[in-house]
């Protein structure tokens, strides 16, 4: 069975997966670069619509909850622990070349794509 290629010749599969790698850093780049591909595409789009937010939602919890740190540094650190596994998740369902969708943000990237 041979592979999809994408527009930076790369495997669809890699590519998917390397969309999650920096979270919606990455997710941006891989949407931006690739042009063809909707495997890619799509799972650039999902990174971005769900790292972006919880990136600030952590930074939110983080510092400007400070005059209650403990409560804000526990609550980062939970949704932090859930994103890790989501991420490991995400990362290694693209790279078995499944488009895995989330309940709401999946079809929220298909409209990207």
């Amino acid at each position: 069975m041979t592979k999809a290629k994408t527009s930076m010749n790369l495997d669809e599969n890699v590519a998917g997966a390397l969309c999650y790698v920096l979270g919606w850093v990455t997710g941006i780049i891989f949407y931006i670069m690739e042009k063809d591909n909707k495997f890619v595409r799509f799972h650039a789009m999902q990174s971005i619509i769900v790292f972006l937010p919880l990136f600030i939602i952590m930074g939110i919890f983080q510092w400007t909850l400070w005059f209650i740190p403990f409560v804000g540094w526990v609550i980062s650190w939970l949704i932090g622990i859930l994103g890790f596994i989501l991420w490991l998740v995400l990362m290694l369902k693209a790279y078995q070349g499944e488009k895995f969708k989330l309940p709401v943000v999946g079809d929220m990237a298909e409209k990207y794509v």
